[in-house]
């Protein structure tokens, strides 16, 4: 009977398992029948592919302080697959969790939101002083808050549609355009005030098109077993593009997506307006 109250305890602690040394996870789930159960531990493929997406980040921010451009901009890129991956894996495998999607979020502002500032900054902006820092840190913070917002939206907003430009892309518009500049010195001088204000204005701006409401196509909603046979004509002429300078490919593919968001949102604007009529 005295022992009836320590194996009430002992249970409970259990239950929690927070004994302040160990490390762990608990997370409530859904059954298929609807009920909630609690789970212990982290689903390892998806977790282990946004690890690695987080140490691309991370070490390409190493590379821009080291003056390693070319890698810094490689990490990010590698990045950018990895998160494109992370997710699919989880669902293909039916390893999705709330865990999951807060990591990957860190992952991204690491990779999309500080590392591309630091690469800009490393390259050029550092010459503006705190002009440059300022800008690079408008950019880090927009991609804070693209990320924040996305988290809370998911479940509300169409799947169609991305709510402003998603980080990775936004990431790949700076990258891309360090990698031209550096193909192209001739043309991007880093020294001269004028390109250094540019690239200043060009971060502001990528930065507000991601807290912006401006709907991108997401391609969510695609089917992916057909599409219509004219559809390989321009996926044909964008790969050709890429192939003849991959590195001015990605940025002129990059700014025509950019700027079809405002095409589809207007698109979104006239269907919403006949469906209310």
């Amino acid at each position: 009977m005295t022992n009836t109250p320590k194996l009430e305890n002992d249970s409970k602690s259990d239950e929690h398992g927070f004994d302040g040394i160990t490390f762990e996870v608990v997370e409530e789930e859904h059954t298929n029948e609807g009920q909630k159960v609690k789970r212990r531990g982290i689903y390892l493929w998806p977790n282990l592919i946004t690890t690695a997406a987080l140490l691309s980040g991370f070490y390409s921010i190493i590379a821009s302080f080291n003056g390693d451009f070319v890698h810094a901009v490689y990490a990010i890129f590698l990045a950018a697959l990895l998160d494109g991956l992370d997710g699919r894996v989880a669902r293909a495998i039916g390893a999705q969790s709330a865990f999951g999607e807060q990591y990957d979020s860190l992952s991204d502002l690491l990779a999309f939101g500080v590392a591309p500032a630091m690469l800009m900054y490393s390259w050029s902006l550092h010459d503006l002083g705190r002009i440059g820092l300022a800008c690079c840190f408008i950019y880090t913070a927009c991609a804070a808050f693209r990320l924040a917002r996305f988290n809370v939206q998911i479940g509300v907003v169409d799947k169609r549609y991305f709510i402003g430009i998603a980080s990775p892309l936004a990431a790949i518009l700076v990258i891309s355009l360090v990698w031209v500049s550096r193909d192209y010195p001739f043309i991007f001088d880093v020294r001269d005030i004028a390109v250094q204000i540019g690239y200043a204005v060009y971060m502001v701006v990528v930065a507000l098109l991601m807290i912006s409401n401006i709907k991108y196509y997401s391609f969510k909603e695609m089917d992916r077993k057909r599409v219509p046979f004219a559809v390989m004509l321009p996926v044909v002429l964008i790969f050709a593009a890429i192939t003849y300078n991959i590195p001015m490919g990605i940025l002129v593919v990059s700014l025509v997506y950019a700027l079809s968001g405002f095409v589809t949102t207007l698109f979104a604007r006239k269907q919403a307006s006949v469906t209310k009529t």
